[in-house]
C-alpha cells in the first residue's frame, strides 16, 4: 500500500490518498478525519499505526507501507 499526503490550499483541507500496489485508489480522506475511511477498507485495526506514519510524512511525498 502507498500513502500520499497532499497539502491543501485556501479552503481545501490537507488530505491523504491510500493506494494499492497497482496504484488504484483505496481511500481518500482528510488528515484530521481518517476514522470512517480506514474502517471502510478494512484497516480500522491498523488506524493508529497508519496515522502515525501519515503525521510523520512530509507533504508531497509517497510512502510505501507494508501491512
Amino acid at each position: 500500500m502507498y500513502i500520499i499526503k497532499v497539502k491543501g490550499v485556501a479552503k481545501i483541507p490537507d488530505y491523504v490518498q491510500l493506494r494499492d500496489e497497482h496504484f488504484t485508489l483505496l481511500a481518500y480522506f482528510r488528515v484530521d478525519r481518517p476514522d470512517k475511511s480506514l474502517d471502510k477498507i478494512g484497516l480500522g485495526e491498523h488506524a493508529e499505526y497508519i496515522m502515525k506514519k501519515i503525521n510523520e510524512l512530509p507533504f508531497g511525498q509517497i510512502l510505501k507501507l507494508e501491512i
